[in-house]
């Protein structure tokens, strides 16, 4: 993890509803990362300066699987219960940290943690040049408090090969405030996913 070289000078925010409208501002998401709350917004970062943007923050590659019929069979059910998650395979390194991806899909990990407090909540979208390649990358809402190192599925859709570095940035999270903090915050089984 870094050593949040990058700082602005502001006022740490606790709780900022009704005050703040729309989506974080680059100053707001860094003094959530460097502020004194009980756990920093986005940990275990690999540049903090290049992955604070305007309106987000860039979530990088930590590793990924591949995704195959036969690798299993997949159930989503009413229940959790009833709920069965294919097997990934390992996908090998070219060299150097590169991955040879070619047409599929892929279930990739990122490096960093997020810690949504109950106020909060985050929406993934792809970096564009992803899409500009023929790549998509598929995310699920980042509901208020939950903690952990996220999962997103990227499809490779040009009939190429797409060769994706380890620590590529590829998603970026937008951070929205409630209206008021949830009672309860996430409690599903993705809680403290990968940590």
């Amino acid at each position: 993890m870094a050593d949040r070289p990058y700082s602005y000078i502001a006022t740490p925010i606790v709780n900022p509803q009704p005050q703040l409208y729309g989506a974080l501002n680059r100053e707001a998401i860094a003094a959530l990362i460097n502020g004194a709350a009980p756990l920093p917004l986005v940990s275990e970062y690999t540049d903090l300066a290049r992955q604070l943007q305007p309106n987000g923050f860039d979530l990088t590659v930590r590793d990924v699987a591949g995704i195959r019929a036969a690798s299993g069979e997949a159930a989503l059910g009413a229940s959790d219960e009833d709920r069965r998650l294919p097997e990934p395979h390992e996908t090998d390194f070219h060299k150097d940290d590169w991955w040879r991806l070619s047409s599929g899909a892929y279930r990739i990990t990122f490096n960093e943690v997020v810690n949504l407090p109950r106020w909060l909540m985050a929406l993934g979208r792809p970096r564009s040049s992803l899409l500009r390649m023929g790549v998509a990358l598929h995310t699920a809402v980042w509901d208020a408090g939950y903690s952990g190192r996220s999962q997103a599925l990227l499809v490779v859709h040009q009939p190429g090969v797409l060769h994706l570095q380890r620590n590529a940035r590829v998603a970026q999270l937008v951070f929205l405030p409630l209206n008021g903090a949830d009672a309860l915050g996430y409690g599903g089984r993705y809680q403290g996913e990968n940590l």
